[in-house]
């Protein structure tokens, strides 16, 4: 079954071969309405489960708009509507969605849920973010960096805060699309280090440091995100010690003329990016936001066999 949990469950060549797909896709439709069908709708009558036990905008909307593209309907569940906010198993949610969709969508904390879900599911399971990783934003990312016209190998993209589930599913793509990684962190803060071995295992570079203007120097990439997640206890402290890794003008100056800055949003203006780079010229965090659906269709693809 091609669930797709993490970027590993396709491959460089599949991710690859979805990159294509998206632009191909995005290209065909411009200038139509968002909820016009493709002229092949290739997931004509398929249903998508959506389920939330995490909030959510662009996930949300961009899985709903990307099966409304295919062809297909999406249907949404979330804790406070569904039995799982009364204790059903996720065992047994999927395998009741298993008879009544055709792919499940989870968002939730616990990386284990969905691979009990995936475990117990009899239709492909895509994970829409958990704890561990954010697979589907980093083909929305790659996605973004490719329309920039930066080919990823070789890339140099430089992360700043929290070691988190985004920068995860990074060193993933790394290791895949053979680009290199720098990581500014505050001490005590850096990513797991099985996804550092990862990314190196697939020949990325990938650099450690706590000195935020080491990492932006030259750096093709700047990229960031909330520093406190959802449900995330001390967050003064943590708050405290991210200051230094703010992504200001001065951090910018330090990357490339022809950086670009990437943040997956919600942002918290002031906190891990300033005012003026996220409206300034080299963010394309709302084009990147777009492109949530542009990637969700392609994975989605994959996951029922059609690409």
């Amino acid at each position: 079954m091609p669930h797709f949990l993490d970027l590993t469950d396709a491959g460089g060549d599949v991710i690859a071969a979805m990159l294509n797909d998206a632009q191909d896709r995005k290209a065909a439709r411009a200038a139509w309405p968002k909820g016009q069908a493709d002229a092949d709708a290739p997931l004509m009558g398929h249903v998508l489960a959506m389920v939330f036990e995490k909030s959510s905008t662009r996930t949300r909307a961009s899985f709903d708009i990307a099966m409304r593209q295919l062809g297909g309907s999406a249907l949404i569940l979330d804790a406070g509507t569904s039995q799982l906010g009364r204790g059903e198993s996720v065992a047994d949610t999927a395998r009741v969605l298993s008879r009544m969709c055709d792919a499940i969508m989870l968002r939730t904390d616990d990386h284990a849920k969905i691979e009990a879900m995936a475990h117990y599911a009899s239709v492909p399971v895509i994970n829409g973010l958990t704890d561990r990783s954010h697979p589907c934003q980093i083909v929305a990312d790659l996605l973004t960096i490719i329309e920039q016209g930066m080919p990823l190998p070789g890339l140099e993209l430089a992360w700043f805060g929290d070691g988190n589930n985004v920068l995860h599913s990074i060193l993933e793509a790394a290791g895949l699309m053979k680009f290199n990684v720098r990581v500014a962190t505050p001490a005590g803060f850096e990513p797991d280090s099985e996804f550092v071995e990862i990314a190196r295992a697939g020949g990325a570079k990938v650099t450690l440091t706590q000195d935020a203007a080491l990492a932006a120097s030259g750096a093709d990439i700047i990229v960031t995100d909330t520093w406190v997640s959802m449900g995330q206890e001390n967050a003064e402290s943590k708050l405290s010690a991210m200051a230094p890794y703010r992504v200001d003008n001065a951090l910018m100056a330090q990357a490339k003329p022809s950086a670009r800055f990437l943040h997956c949003l919600p942002a918290h203006i002031g906190d891990e990016v300033t005012q003026q780079v996220f409206e300034g010229p080299q963010s394309v965090v709302f084009d990147e936001a777009e492109n949530r659906i542009h990637a969700q269709k392609s994975i989605l693809l994959w996951s029922l066999g059609k690409l």
